[in-house]
């Protein structure tokens, strides 16, 4: 069923057959050679006016204020606005003053992309502008942009600030809060700090496979599908740490990956079910080195984003500077809570999680208590970035058991402003160990618990022919982007986040 036109769009589409019929086509496949940009222009007219006397410059009109024979409108492109200003008797040549008076005036709209030749001037009121020569029309455009409007009162209002419309539309968002563009943009100056910063390390970007046949490197729900060739069930991965650890067997000293990641979970403004981190494993190092190099690599992006280790997020300032603060995941409990549940059974946990209010069922074991535990209590109290360490046993099927306390593993994450922005481990290289780990989280899997690990015998295989010692990494992308952009949902920080299907068709 054809969706119902509104008055607006009904009067685009005549004006798009009345500029097919002056025999301008809306969409011409010519090339519009772009010279200048906007922020260009401002940045360096001042100082350089004669370099600015035969410009090219492209992007949507904004607004228009037509004036008789003269108009001032505004123009946005990928860098900005700016204005322009059109004179009847110099928009093209000879007496056909059409551009002007039929194509200009009535046939453009608000939202329409034109190419502008003209030249460099300063208004009497001092606004740098360009003085249009002569315009091309390069897209019609047939839907009118939710553009903020004045009342009576001279209040402006908004028209696209609902939150899931933005996330739905985010193409029109971007046009219309063109400053949103900043946390994409910060976002990307992320990730080229931290692959600059591991590339002079001397470590191998690399590739490893989405689609899974064993799905395995933590403890989350996978996507399932089916290979129709090979008719068999694959996963999408949920993480990608057994490939690159297999890499480490292979003889590569250092392996990181920029991955997708897939996780059928629950969603909030810190869960996307599609997700982006880092995965980093260096040979012949352990998880105190790991740690100092975060510190020193988060440092580093903080400085390159910001120019400060200073950063505002929310009513908080996070400091970066290393060192940072570090506790031990017991030490953490006891130190919001003032319980050591340190030598505490089972039973004996379950009944101080319930006394602490912490939900519980009878599907977790001793480790997964503790991380609710630590999660419901100590957590959100972790602004500043801190490193918690010495994870117990259970709650890491792949980390190395800890060369001095026994009943853990060499462990840490890295908290910051109540979240884990990352994890990390001294490998578990013991095949005889690893397998014995797996085999506990299959029991664990009959207990119900839906995020336990599955047994993946070719990795076990890969480790039975020797991998060193090893640390790895983890460190999550969005939400890193988050604290360094000050962005209160991950939605801000991910261009299309997943959304639930719209109820109707939108009439936007």
């Amino acid at each position: 069923m054809n969706r119902a036109l509104s008055e607006q769009e009904v009067v685009r589409r005549e004006s798009l057959q009345k500029l097919i019929d002056l025999g301008i086509n809306p969409y011409p496949s010519e090339l519009f050679e772009v010279n200048v940009s906007s922020e260009e222009i401002k940045k360096n007219y001042t100082s350089d006016k004669l370099g600015y006397k035969n410009i090219q410059i492209a992007g949507r009109l904004m607004s228009r204020r037509v004036m008789g024979k003269a108009a001032f409108a505004e123009l946005q492109d990928s860098t900005g606005r700016i204005q322009l200003y059109f004179n009847r008797d110099e928009i093209c040549s000879g007496e056909d003053k059409t551009m002007y008076n039929t194509v200009f005036k009535k046939l453009l709209d608000i939202g329409d992309f034109i190419g502008v030749n003209g030249y460099v001037f300063t208004t009497k009121v001092g606004e740098i502008s360009i003085h249009v020569e002569s315009f091309t029309v390069l897209t019609k455009t047939l839907r009118p942009l939710p553009l903020p409007k004045m009342d009576a009162d001279g209040n402006v209002h908004d028209a696209f600030t609902d939150p899931e419309k933005r996330y739905r539309q985010r193409y029109v968002d971007l046009v219309v809060n063109p400053q949103v563009k900043e946390a994409f943009v910060k976002r990307t100056q992320l990730t080229n700090s931290m692959r600059s910063y591991l590339n002079d390390k001397g470590y191998l970007e690399v590739e490893t496979p989405i689609l899974q046949p064993i799905y395995g490197g933590a403890a989350a729900r996978p996507f399932k599908t089916h290979h129709n060739t090979l008719d068999m069930p694959l996963y999408l991965r949920i993480a990608n740490e057994l490939y690159l650890k297999r890499l480490i067997v292979g003889g590569f000293d250092g392996v990181y990956e920029f991955s997708k990641d897939f996780r059928n979970e629950g969603m909030s403004r810190f869960h996307n079910p599609e997700f982006t981190q880092v995965e980093l494993y260096v040979a012949y190092k352990d998880y105190n080195w790991m740690m100092d190099l975060v510190e020193e690599m988060v440092e580093k992006i903080a400085l390159d984003l910001h120019g400060t280790t200073e950063v505002q997020v929310g009513d908080n300032t996070i400091n970066f500077q290393r060192p940072w603060k570090r506790y031990t995941m017991y030490e953490a409990i006891e130190h919001f809570t003032g319980i050591d549940i340190s030598e505490m059974d089972e039973e004996t946990m379950v009944e101080t999680a319930k006394k602490l209010g912490v939900s519980v069922d009878s599907s977790m074991g001793r480790g997964k208590l503790i991380d609710e535990i630590f999660g419901e209590k100590c957590e959100s109290q972790l602004i500043q970035p801190t490193f918690i360490t010495d994870y117990p046993v259970e709650m890491s099927p792949l980390a190395k058991k800890h060369r001095d306390k026994e009943g853990l593993v060499e462990r840490f994450e890295a908290i910051c402003n109540g979240k884990e922005i990352c994890n990390a481990f001294s490998e578990l290289n013991d095949p005889i160990d690893q397998r014995e780990r797996f085999e506990e989280q299959l029991q664990l899997a009959k207990r119900g618990d839906e995020e336990a690990m599955v047994l993946d015998e070719d990795f076990l295989r890969s480790i039975e022919y020797g991998m060193p010692p090893t640390a790895g990494l983890g460190i999550g992308i969005d939400r890193l982007s988050m604290i360094m952009t000050n962005s209160n949902s991950i939605q801000d920080v991910l261009f299309f986040p997943q959304m639930k299907p719209e109820q109707k068709a939108s009439e936007e």
